[in-house]
């Protein structure tokens, strides 16, 4: 993979299709756990901070009884894949910045972000933004993939992406997103003044019929691992696709069964 291909490689996703084939299908059982610890009582306000092809937003309707809840993405593709997907007059979304959130400080109850934090170049800002539109009193809670141990979907293809292609090293989420650890995320609550922190992880089963069904989403040129597929030539594609076969645990009948584990934290506004 030559630099200029490497400078290439996207990390943001914005196209709801692709999400959902490749991430989406793995975070409606992470966000349904990640509620069910939240356990919020019925009829609050909520916001979910970065929704977005509307998982988080719809697992809250479907579990959570909220008031309302309104979804906010920096990607428009997002934005509009949600709302077709999300059709409870109790929802609304937009198009915003985690960091910089056009809403009125003290607003919302409940105030949540899913699978965002690790992209964001200053999550500092982002936790301050999420505390501010907080109620005093309410809560503010995320969760992110263990890049860097058990979100074993991706972890499987960045240790073989790094023994076939030593730069690839400099691409994986595991290295690049430091806070995908429990004491990272832990101190970025604590240090923007919420109380009660506490951390957890969530494990999903991330089940595979086939091999093909494993490595079919990497051939969709978004997000940090297909953009860096796309980036390959066929010959080291191809390479690439049979060194991520060897390390899968496939079972005789063909079956893959991986986890993908988040951490979540959460902590509460004071009054």
């Amino acid at each position: 993979m030559n630099r200029q291909s490497e400078k290439n490689v996207n990390d943001v996703w914005g196209v709801g299709g692709a999400y959902e084939s490749f991430i989406g299908r793995w975070s409606r059982p992470v966000a349904a756990e990640f509620l069910g610890w939240l356990a919020i009582p019925a009829g609050r306000t909520w916001l979910d901070v970065g929704c977005g092809t509307g998982v988080l937003t719809q697992s809250i309707l479907n579990l959570a009884s909220p008031a309302n809840v309104r979804g906010i993405d920096q990607a428009p593709g997002f934005i509009s894949f949600a709302k077709n997907q999300v059709r409870d007059p109790r929802a609304v979304f937009a198009v915003g910045s985690a960091d910089a959130l056009s809403v009125t400080s003290d607003t919302y109850d409940v105030v949540v972000s899913g699978l965002l934090l690790n992209f964001l170049p200053d999550s500092d800002l982002a936790i301050s933004e999420l505390k501010r539109v907080t109620k005093p009193g309410g809560v503010v809670a995320a969760y992110v993939w263990d890049y860097a141990d058990k979100m074993e979907v991706l972890r499987n293809f960045w240790d073989a992406a790094a023994m076939f292609d030593s730069r690839a090293a400099r691409l994986d989420e595991g290295t690049r997103f430091p806070i995908c650890h429990p004491e990272k995320l832990r101190n970025l609550f604590i240090d923007q003044g919420l109380s009660g922190v506490e951390v957890r992880p969530i494990d999903a089963p991330a089940h595979f019929p086939d091999f093909q069904d494993y490595w079919s989403p990497f051939l969709l040129g978004q997000g940090p691992g297909p953009s860096y597929v796309a980036s390959l030539d066929e010959d080291q594609r191809s390479d690439l696709r049979e060194r991520v076969r060897a390390r899968l645990p496939i079972s005789a009948e063909g079956t893959i069964d991986l986890i993908a584990r988040a951490w979540a934290v959460r902590g509460k506004k004071g009054r």
